[in-house]
Formats: C-alpha cells, structure tokens, sequence
C-alpha cells in the first residue's frame, strides 16, 4: 500500500463561529484507493499557508510510502530541515498527516484506530463545553455572570457534567500580568452563582489562557479554592513549566494545561517539574494519535490525567475520542455544545452524542468521514487575522 495524493481543504467556519475562525482538513489517498481525513491545528501562519505546509511535507516525506510506517515517518517528519525539535506549525501539520495515516490503517484492517493503540477501555466518554453566547449576545457575555450561570443550569439540564470558562479579561501578547482586584471579585462572582444555579450537578473548569504571574495565579488561586473546581488551566504561559509547577505547589486546584504543547518532549518537562497532573493535548497539534499515545503512558507512570482539548473542527474531536477511548488514564472529553451545527454538517455522520457523554465510533478508522460538498461550499475567505488571536496591546 502507497500513498498516492493529499488534498487540502480550507473552511471558513460560519457565525457563531464556535471552534475558531477557519479548519484546515485534509484527505489522503492510496494508490488502491482508501481514503483517510485528518484535520490540522496549526494557527502561527495564515491556513492558506498551512495548506502548502501540508502538500510540501507530504511530498518530501509521505508520497509513495505505505501508510502502516507510522513511526518512520514521524521521525523523518519531525527532523526535517535538521530541526528535531517542537516546532508548532510542524507538529500540527504533521498530526493531521498522521491522523489520516491512522484512518487509513483502521479501514484496511477493518478496526476503529482505539483497537489498534490497545483496544477501548471506556464504553462512553464524559464530556465538557465552553459557556458560549447565544445568537445576539456579543463577547460581553463572557464577562457577565448572572447570564453565565444561567447558561451553566441550560446545560446541565442537556447532561454536562463539565463546564468551562474565562470571566478574567481576555490575554495580550504582553502577558504575563497580574490579576485585577476587579477580575478576581468577577471570577469568584461567576463561581458562587453557578454553584447556586447548579449545586453539584456538574464540575466547574476555570479556563485561563497563560495570562497571569506566578504571583497573580497564586493570588486567583486562593479565591478559587473554596469552590473546589476541577481545575486552574494554564495559570502562567506555558513555555516555563518551571513557573507553572510554583502554581501547582501553591494551590490545592489541579492545574491543567497543554493545548499550546506540541510532542512528549514538552509534556514530558510538564511532568518532570510536576507543572500539571491533567495534560490536555490536541491531537490536532501534539504530533498525531500515536504521539499522543506516548503522552499518555508518559502521564499513566506519574498519575497524572489526560483531558484531549479541541478548539477546532470535528476532525480532530474524532481523533481526541480515539485516543480518549484507549486511554486509562482518560479524564474528560472537551466538547464544541453538543457537536451539532456546523460541526455536524460538516460530517457525513455526526459525532454521537448523549447526555453528556460521547459514544466512541464502531466504525473503521477515526470512524468519521468529511462531508466535501459541505467543506466546499464553506472557503475560508482571508481576514489578515489568525484562528486564535492575542490582544496586540497590554491589558
């Protein structure tokens, strides 16, 4: 078996626009004709320049070759150019080649990719989702915490157990600062309304992006303990775990964090300096299934919990399920609402999803398949901004 030809496809992601501005998906093809779809989650460049990313890599490392090398061709890949280092753009580019890879091995074998990284372990998956704004309520939304914890009651009612979100001001580009006084009497007024709205229904996930001190974490910290939430992500930015592990040590709030981490090297200093024990890899910018494999067997000998983070398309959330499925050390399963919307018209089958839980795939592969005519008719037009963008100014 050969790989013969990659195809790459650019959407632009309609309002609301949940999972980010655009998706970069791709689909590869063998020589006999098994098709496999991966999803890149790579937002450092413009996607129209990730879609040349992904048809020069393939053409330098995956043309011709037979797609069960998986391992060889992550090496190749991840030395090329003599880097042999994280390099983000890399790593996501070469995890949605690799996912491809993956779902092209399940359906020449006939498995769902979990059974070939050790065989399901969990029936279902407990899942979580962001607090989003409904159609004409503006980013303010995220600020406001009356209307918060009514959304929070909303979703429980539909089965999550898991609910995350940002009330403390947005992160810049000049980040690390300290909290204002402020952000943390808005984030503890999130919390104490939510836990009035819902009790113990559901657990609560403050979702920081990297925008605190050492200092101002541990600070926010303190107000955060008496509410007992699952976790603080990613207090401090994420390139100093050294820092992140003082957090950890300081608070008795598990601090999670991972999403902007490519390979077991970076989640491996994670562990190492005890920054996190809930690893929350993207299986679209980690390096790939099997990559994210070795992470969590990395996290498995620490005692420590993988949570598959997604903040893009569905592509990815079925690679995340894969990986989560064969996953002892699986904690809970991040979640766009309840993969419906543009997210499931862009699957010929949507993601099954049920009270709160996601019920792994049966199906060969990564047990989805992408809707082209759908993908097609949504091109992503360029704005001059990115799929995530930081604050060009101090906050």
């Amino acid at each position: 078996m050969k790989l013969d030809s990659v195809k790459v496809f650019v959407v632009g992601n309609p309002p609301p626009g949940f999972g980010g501005r655009y998706f970069v998906f791709l689909k590869l093809r063998t020589a006999c004709g098994i098709e496999g779809v991966g999803e890149v989650y790579a937002a450092t460049f413009g996607p129209h320049v990730i879609a040349r990313m992904v048809e020069d890599l393939f053409e330098r490392r995956f043309h011709g070759r037979d797609p069960f090398q998986i391992e060889a061709l992550w090496r190749e890949s991840y030395g090329s150019g003599f880097s042999a280092r994280p390099d983000i753009s890399l790593a996501g580019v070469l995890s949605g080649l690799e996912m491809a890879c993956w779902d092209i091995v399940g359906k020449a074998t006939g498995q769902p990719v979990y059974n070939l990284l050790g065989g399901r372990v969990h029936e279902r998956l407990r899942t979580y989702t962001y607090l989003y704004p409904k159609a004409g309520e503006g980013d303010d939304f995220y600020l406001d915490s009356a209307r918060s914890a009514e959304r929070a009651a909303e979703y429980v009612k539909w089965g999550f157990t898991g609910l995350k979100f940002d009330p403390l001001g947005g992160y810049s580009a000049y980040d690390p600062r300290q909290p204002t006084q402020e952000s943390i009497e808005r984030v503890v007024k999130h919390l104490r309304l939510m836990r009035e709205a819902i009790g113990g229904k559901a657990d609560l996930l403050l979702g920081t992006h990297g925008q605190f001190t050492v200092s101002g974490a541990i600070r926010l910290a303190r107000h955060l303990e008496p509410f007992d939430p699952l976790w603080f992500e990613e207090p401090v930015p994420p390139d100093m775990p050294e820092a992140m592990a003082q957090v950890a040590r300081s608070t008795t709030i598990p601090i999670a964090t991972g999403e902007r981490l490519a390979t077991k090297y970076e989640f491996a200093r994670v562990l190492a300096t005890g920054a996190a024990n809930i690893l929350q890899m993207d299986l679209g910018r980690v390096g790939g299934l099997l990559e994210a494999k070795k992470i969590a067997a990395l996290a498995e000998v620490h005692y420590a919990q993988i949570a598959p983070h997604l903040y893009c398309g569905p592509v990815v959330g079925a690679a995340n399920i894969q990986i989560a499925t064969c996953s002892p050390n699986f904690l809970i399963l991040e979640s766009i609402l309840r993969w419906d919307g543009f997210q499931a018209q862009l699957l010929k089958k949507p993601i099954r999803w049920e009270d709160g839980y996601v019920i792994p795939p049966t199906e060969p592969g990564l047990g989805v398949e992408l809707n082209e005519a759908v993908a097609l008719a949504h091109p992503y037009e360029p704005t001059g901004k990115l799929h995530l963008e930081m604050a060009d100014r101090p906050l």
